[in-house]
């Protein structure tokens, strides 16, 4: 902290309750009222430094004593006033970082400039701003977080200016050097805990925590400085917004007893929740996609603006694949669901839309410079497949993550009673069939969807399990699945198809399957030998012979028939959720342990597929 003191008297003023006076033979011959304290003090040596006050006297009617000035709205009041009173009778002043403004502001409202008297108070304070306190760093920021008291004043006189500049020039002339910051060392600890939604971060940038001390709209001004410059990293000037984030965004949660609290302060929180979103870098990996969401939760709760919405869902978009479940559970707005399902889609839309596959062929040279750099372009076209073919696994890869995450997230909102059927299954109908590698994840949510929503219909049932692909159940799961009294008959029957082929294919029994169900099966252990190359093990089956829920649909399907004998039996849906058949479940439970023994039903099923076969 820098000091600077200006005059060679020691300190004589004397302070009463309300009347304040200077030490002195003479007797005083001037009365100046400062926001209710009166000042005895003497014309000579004030008037002859401050143009205002001889304006004043001039103007003013001269008591036979003393003569009354009164001076309202004064900057920095009383003590800013002293401070000009005692330079002005030449008594010692200290000047800091934290009393430069006021003091520029009153002796700018006194007029105490050199028009007046040379080497007056205005000059004084502007040369020892200029050459001391914004050479500083810290210096720099007390004195811009003081400007805010006198805001008018300040950006009138141009120092919130030359202050923003100050900071922004040091953190540009070398944005990660730790040792310029003089409070890291000191409070160089954990302490960035994100308060929104209680997370924890820490920092990288030597001047992030600083200038996390500021209010939103210098903190907003400085880092537009900030990045106009160029130089600081993205990464850099993210961590500086989650830092900035975690300090004064409140701990926001759903618990309706804090309703109150949040709706008291939303405005000034919205707000602040707005500029830090305008701030965000372009590029991806600036901020994480945990903080994001963290952002789209605040955002949602706060009631921020729709255009803030939108910027937060295509930015988590384009990284989705960094995303965990419980980042995505974000609270409704309203109190219909508990989880805002709506923006996730449209996140998910975002990223299906950002990870569209690169074309994976080399663009090849043309004109008539092609015959002199053949080589070269030759060798450009091989390293823009290799670079296509890479970007393009990357998408697949993430694809498959952000299915992964989609399940998972079903599972969570399928316990909301109050989510409509139509909301899980567009969420689980957007997943591209072959980013799911397996439907493990996606039948339990099916299942605690349907325990959580009893009174679905049986049109209901078949209209949420339309997705599910029975080929892709494990063991595990399967065995769940054709006991699972919830489910649609077909669902089950479905499920216990494979289970018998796939038990007839481990047995050896061959010719007991007809060719499709062999290819199918074939594709699935290639598919789980080699997990990477599922979709190109699958490629090679043609579509005629994929057996699944869409596939009973094709007319063209060798097992058609097995939808012709499943829409027979659709009656017996009813008796099978309501437990009236319980010899049938007794079979299925039977059917499942034993599964190398087969039904009477799929036995006819076996026989009417063979004789098509034969017959084709």
């Amino acid at each position: 902290m820098k000091f600077m003191k200006l005059g060679s008297r020691p300190d004589t003023f004397y302070n009463s309750e309300s009347v304040r006076s200077v030490s002195s033979e003479v007797s005083s011959d001037l009365v100046v009222q400062v926001n209710g304290t009166r000042y005895l003090l003497h014309k000579f040596p004030l008037l002859s430094k401050c143009l205002r006050l001889q304006k004043l006297c001039s103007e003013s009617i001269e008591s036979t004593q003393h003569q009354i000035i009164q001076l309202p709205d004064f900057p920095g009041g009383t003590e800013s006033f002293e401070l000009c009173a005692k330079f002005c009778y030449g008594i010692t002043i200290t000047l800091s970082a934290y009393n430069i403004v006021s003091a520029r502001c009153a002796a700018e409202y006194l007029q105490m400039t050199e028009e007046v008297e040379k080497g007056n108070l205005v000059y004084k304070l502007d040369v020892f701003l200029n050459s001391c306190i914004l050479n500083g760093w810290k210096d720099s920021i007390i004195t811009l977080q003081t400007t805010k008291s006198f805001q008018l004043w300040s950006e009138d006189l141009g120092i919130t200016s030359r202050c923003i500049e100050a900071i922004a020039a040091k953190v540009l002339s070398n944005p990660l050097k730790v040792s310029l910051s003089h409070s890291y060392s000191r409070r160089g600890r954990d302490r960035d805990d994100i308060s929104v939604n209680g997370s924890k971060t820490t920092s990288k940038g030597w001047w992030a925590e600083d200038l996390s001390e500021l209010g939103i709209d210098l903190y907003w001004r400085t880092m537009i400085a900030l990045k106009s410059g160029g130089k600081v990293p993205s990464n850099l000037i993210g961590d500086a917004l989650r830092i900035y984030a975690s300090k004064w965004l409140p701990n926001i949660s759903r618990n309706p007893e804090n309703g109150e609290t949040i709706t008291n302060s939303n405005s000034k929180s919205r707000l602040l929740l707005e500029s830090i979103i305008s701030l965000l870098p372009t590029e991806r990996a600036s901020v994480s996609c945990s903080f994001l969401l963290k952002l789209l939760k605040a955002a949602n709760i706060l009631r921020a603006s729709s255009s803030s919405k939108s910027e937060l869902a295509r930015r988590i978009g384009i990284q989705l694949d960094e995303a965990t479940v419980s980042d995505l559970l974000i609270p409704s707005s309203s109190n219909d669901m508990t989880y805002d399902v709506e923006v996730v889609f449209t996140i998910l839309e975002q990223f299906m839309l950002q990870s569209q596959s690169p074309p994976t062929s080399p663009i090849h040279i043309k004109g008539r410079f092609e015959r002199h750099r053949r080589s070269r372009s030759a060798n450009n076209g091989d390293f823009e497949l290799q670079e296509s073919r890479r970007s393009s696994s990357a998408s697949h890869s993430s694809k498959i993550k952000v299915a992964k995450l989609i399940d998972g997230y079903l599972k969570e909102i399928g316990k909301d009673v109050n989510l409509p059927l139509s909301k899980f299954t567009a969420l689980a109908e957007a997943i591209p069939d072959f980013a799911r590698l397996d439907h493990d994840d996606l039948y339990k949510a099916i299942d605690i969807y349907l325990k959580s929503h009893p009174n679905l219909n049986k049109t209901e049932r078949k209209r949420l399990c339309r997705t599910l692909d029975c080929k892709k159940l494990s063991m595990e799961v399967c065995m769940h699945a054709a006991q699972n009294e919830l489910l649609p008959l077909r669902v089950v029957v479905q499920v216990l198809f494979f289970e018998q082929a796939r038990a007839a294919m481990a047995g050896g029994q061959l010719t007991d399957l007809p060719s499709n169900i062999k290819a199918l099966l074939a594709a699935q252990d290639d598919a789980s030998r080699a997990p990477g190359s599922l979709s190109t093990s699958r490629s090679m089956v043609q579509p005629e012979d994929q057996w699944s829920v869409s596939g009973l649909k094709s007319p063209s399907s060798n097992i058609s028939t097995l939808r012709m004998k499943l829409a027979e039996n659709d009656d017996l849906d009813e008796n099978f959720h309501d437990g009236i058949s319980k010899a049938h479940s007794s079979k299925v439970k039977q059917l499942c342990s034993l599964p190398t023994r087969p039904k009477r039903m799929f036995s006819k099923l076996w026989l009417t597929n063979r004789s098509a076969s034969e017959k084709s």
